[in-house]
């Protein structure tokens, strides 16, 4: 990787990545909904997302083989293709947003050509990472170790959706995941091959240099223009923080007892709060209620009555 040499481009559409950490899928999709309707930059979204599974268009629930909530997970459908997959801790998501050309210059993009260029991005970053026996498995998509050997294993998984030209979803790579969630569902449908993750491979990597990695390929296959990178924090491994911020310091942590009857609120899920739930699902609406995670929300969603953000962002 040091060989190589970032495009310095001063024309064309900008091109942004932002590593967002960790973020719930749901959020994840509104923000990748909202660039697809109102961007007009080109963008690569890195983060991990909290444990969840979601089916995409071709998805069928015989393929999840348990309840997502036993293992605290979540179960959301997604507008891209493939079939059901999992995400979370340990696993990075990258949602590229591209405007694409069409074929010879006019037309709608090519949906095949592009999922290969994704394909290629990944087995590049995990080649230069140290995975060299990585590729393509005719007819699946993904990328996969060992594709020619006896036992072919997916590293990545591949979902995309192209409408108008634009580009939305992407890959998910297994860096060091729990696979023991890869066991409760056929992932993407495909029974007869297994999962594997890089740490399982032996690479011994970190997320921000797999994000690293990834930004670098990124930049080469897709920007067209200028490059603007940017992160949020990185987390801390236990052992660079202080001994004090480990609860090794002096002192006793106060005991935690229960809360009182009178601070507790009652669990109120009848039907108008689940109509009123329905509706805002439906319409895709956010409410200062969920927002701000209001203790009221029961009561006053019973009384068909929810508060939103006139002028806010969504």
């Amino acid at each position: 990787m040091a060989g190589r040499r970032r495009r310095a481009m001063t024309g064309g559409r900008p091109f942004r990545v932002r590593w967002l950490g960790r973020v719930r899928y749901r959020d994840a999709l509104a923000l990748q909904q909202g660039i697809f309707a109102e961007g007009t930059d080109d963008h690569l979204l890195l983060l991990e997302h909290h444990p969840v599974y979601t089916l995409g268009i071709r998805a069928t629930t015989e393929h999840l083989l348990a309840p997502p909530g036993e293992v605290g997970a979540d179960l959301e459908r997604a507008d891209r293709g493939g079939d059901i997959t999992f995400h979370g801790p340990g696993q990075l998501v990258g949602y590229p947003l591209l405007h694409l050309a069409g074929k010879r210059g006019g037309g709608m993009a090519d949906t095949v050509d592009y999922v290969r260029s994704v394909e290629a991005l990944v087995i590049d970053v995990c080649r230069d990472l140290g995975l060299t026996d990585v590729g393509r498995l005719d007819p699946y998509p993904g990328v996969w170790v060992r594709p020619d050997g006896p036992d072919p294993r997916k590293v990545a998984a591949i979902g995309v959706r192209l409408s108008r030209g634009r580009t939305m979803h992407g890959f998910a790579l297994n860096v060091d995941p729990d696979l023991s969630f890869f066991d409760r569902m056929v992932p993407c449908g495909i029974a007869e091959f297994g999962v594997t993750s890089l740490a399982a491979e032996g690479v011994d990597v970190s997320m921000r240099e797999v994000v690293d990695s990834v930004a670098e390929r990124a930049t080469e296959r897709w920007a067209k223009g200028p490059v603007d990178r940017a992160d949020v924090a990185w987390r801390h491994r236990s052992i660079d923080l202080a001994a004090f911020t480990r609860g090794e310091g002096p002192g006793e942590p106060p005991p935690v007892g229960r809360k009182p009857e009178w601070m507790k609120v009652k669990l109120d899920t009848g039907p108008e709060y689940r109509r009123l739930k329905g509706l805002m699902r439906g319409k895709s609406l956010v409410t200062v209620c969920e927002e701000a995670g209001c203790p009221n929300i029961f009561e006053c969603w019973n009384d068909g009555t929810a508060t939103f953000m006139i002028n806010g962002e969504r």
